[in-house]
């Protein structure tokens, strides 16, 4: 829902309305209680907060699997998985 903004043109108090698109205007100033004018704005900009707001958040079902796959590496292609772990030494290090 959008966020109207009024203008009272008795008393010059201006609010803001969270409204439906199909919502009648707000009819009595809170003010002064008389009739408010909407203003006509450029709108508000589009702000992302928070976590969740990623392109890949909302993709379809079977993408989502197919990701899945690919990670679990059962996909057709893979590259070869390498040993990176050292081998343990039989030295011990002794301090003086």
């Amino acid at each position: 829902m959008p966020t109207y903004q009024y203008r009272c043109p008795e008393c010059k108090h201006e609010f803001e309305e969270f409204q439906g698109i199909n919502d009648d205007p707000v009819q009595t100033c809170p003010r002064c209680g008389k009739k408010p004018r909407r203003v006509i704005t450029g709108g508000a900009g589009f702000l992302l907060k928070g976590s969740g707001f990623y392109s890949t958040d909302y993709r379809s079902e079977s993408y989502k699997a197919a990701a899945r796959r690919d990670s679990d590496g059962s996909s057709a292609i893979t590259s070869p998985k390498t040993d990176t772990a050292k081998p343990a030494s039989s030295e011990t290090k002794h301090s003086s």
